[in-house]
């Protein structure tokens, strides 16, 4: 390869990360004003969430793209293949995150727009939402500086997310058993608290597309008491 292909392949490459850390910032975003919207029951901030899922969903069609073109022209190989295919699992994940997001705005709207609950009704998703938050800007921190040992700590941040999604179920069932009339909503929030659950989870997700970027090995289906040594490997 020529220095100049060589030059041109190497800016290809550095945009497509830079695009990727463009769209993690979109989501990121997303997952923020939502919780900003609640706080203030602000419905037009909502419509503004759902309305921006769009630039999301376009975002991951020019990376997908821009990855196609690099394989078809560039046919990469070694760790310059594993970071598009890095990128090309992420950018999912991330309009995965988007979708979720959302699909929590869409519920929340609707519950505001029926004026079924208060600011209190939202305490909850919104703090879940904060540690979900936290966790997609780990997992983009490990993408932009390729540290595979971020994935133990996200790990461990998705077991609390984990615990507190099912102790918000229970305490959910509870005030829809002790009056029908909290059925529906009760129903609504305990799917705007999944949507969270799956962030974080898709947050999980990012880290290990990291591990297979830094590492060349596939932990997404590793026990996670197997993780860590298979984190200690050589590359």
């Amino acid at each position: 390869m020529s220095k100049h292909t060589s030059t041109q392949f190497h800016q290809e490459l550095e945009n497509v990360r830079t695009h990727v850390m463009q769209m993690g910032g979109l989501v990121e975003r997303q997952v923020s004003v939502i919780q900003q919207a609640l706080s203030a029951m602000a419905m037009d901030t909502l419509q503004t969430v759902i309305e921006s899922d769009k630039e999301i969903n376009e975002m991951e069609l020019l990376i997908d793209d821009e990855c196609q073109s690099i394989i078809a022209r560039r046919q990469p190989t070694a760790g310059d293949l594993r970071l598009i295919l890095a990128v090309s699992r992420i950018t999912i994940d991330l309009e995965r995150i988007g979708d979720e997001v959302k699909k929590a705005a869409l519920i929340a709207h609707d519950l505001l727009n029926q004026e079924r609950v208060l600011t209190a009704n939202f305490y909850h998703f919104n703090r879940m939402c904060h540690h979900a938050g936290n966790m997609l800007h780990q997992a983009l921190d490990a993408f932009a500086r390729i540290d595979a040992a971020t994935l133990l700590s996200l790990l461990n941040a998705d077991r609390e997310l984990d615990h507190d999604y099912r102790s918000q179920i229970r305490n959910l069932i509870s005030h829809m058993t002790e009056d029908a009339r909290n059925i529906s909503t009760g129903i609504e929030l305990m799917s705007m608290n999944r949507a969270v659950e799956r962030i974080g989870d898709h947050a999980v997700n990012i880290a290990e597309h990291v591990v297979y970027l830094a590492k060349g090995i596939d932990v997404r289906h590793t026990p996670e008491e197997k993780v860590e040594e298979a984190l200690n490997q050589e590359n």
